[in-house]
């Protein structure tokens, strides 16, 4: 368990999928990547969808919520999913899904926002944290809703709508603070409206990546997805807020790294970014 400002947080692994690691790594050369992500026989490389879970002061918050199981067969194929429902992955971490307070979402791709909702009983889409807001930067939820051809294979409307109908949306404008001690920033390299999620300030920090940068790989500067829109925006984020870690001793917390959840980043002597130190999530 980590502690930061308050907050006492966790790791919630919500499952675990594969990836072509080409489009992991952009114009990387795979004889460089593969040295740390190896690829299977299809030419992807494992990943984790590890939420976090953070709690104080009443405030019980969960970030992303993994790819859920409404994934028909072939897309389950394409991308070997494996993942229980989020309720039930919630409970075995002796979490209540209904206590849960506040849900933030990095962006709503599908191996992030899928989770969000899942299929009941009687076949009808329910909340999984049917007390929380849910709260998304605005970008994010129009880039969503109204998908270009690039993303509207990540963006799936039954993930995210029923939220809104359910009068369970915050719609946030740019960076804010949106609860005390949770600081948003947006990132939007990946996808304009991406946000990620710091606890905390000073010593102690704790910085969740999401997909600026999802592996621990992606500490390199220019190791960035074919994924994104804009990856000279997301150089640039990526510069300013590992500079901003590495100068305050911030942990920077994994979504999709299958084996490093959090750790801490330093300079070498060449002024590059590297792993410090790896950090216990509990």
């Amino acid at each position: 368990m980590i502690r930061a400002g308050g907050f006492e947080i966790r790791a919630v692994d919500t499952g675990r999928f594969r990836l072509d690691g080409g489009a992991m790594f952009g114009v990387v050369p795979k004889t460089l990547w593969q040295k740390t992500d190896p690829a299977d026989e299809r030419n992807r490389i494992e990943m984790h969808m590890r939420a976090l879970y953070a709690e104080s002061a009443g405030r019980r918050i969960l970030v992303d919520s993994g790819s859920g199981t409404k994934l028909d067969d072939k897309m389950v194929d394409i991308y070997e999913i494996e993942c229980d429902p989020l309720r039930k992955v919630l409970e075995d971490h002796g979490i209540d899904p209904d206590s849960i307070t506040d849900a933030i979402a990095t962006h709503l791709h599908f191996d992030h926002g899928g989770g969000y909702t899942y299929y009941d009983e009687a076949g009808e889409l329910a909340l999984t944290l049917p007390n929380a807001t849910h709260h998304v930067q605005r970008r994010q939820w129009e880039a969503a809703t109204g998908p270009n051809e690039k993303d509207r294979a990540s963006f799936y409307p039954e993930n995210f709508l029923p939220i809104e109908k359910a009068g369970k949306l915050n719609l946030i404008e740019g960076e804010s603070e949106i609860l005390p001690g949770v600081r948003v920033v947006p990132t939007d390299g990946h996808t304009p409206g991406h946000q990620v999620v710091i606890f905390g300030e000073g010593e102690g920090t704790v910085m969740y990546c999401g997909d600026l940068i999802p592996l621990a790989s992606h500490i390199n500067l220019p190791w960035i997805m074919a994924y994104d829109h804009f990856p000279l925006s997301t150089l640039e984020e990526k510069r300013r807020l590992l500079g901003e870690a590495a100068d305050g001793e911030w942990i920077l917390f994994f979504e999709h790294d299958p084996a490093i959840a959090a750790c801490r980043v330093s300079r070498n002597d060449k002024g590059r970014f590297e792993i410090a130190g790896t950090v216990e999530t509990g």
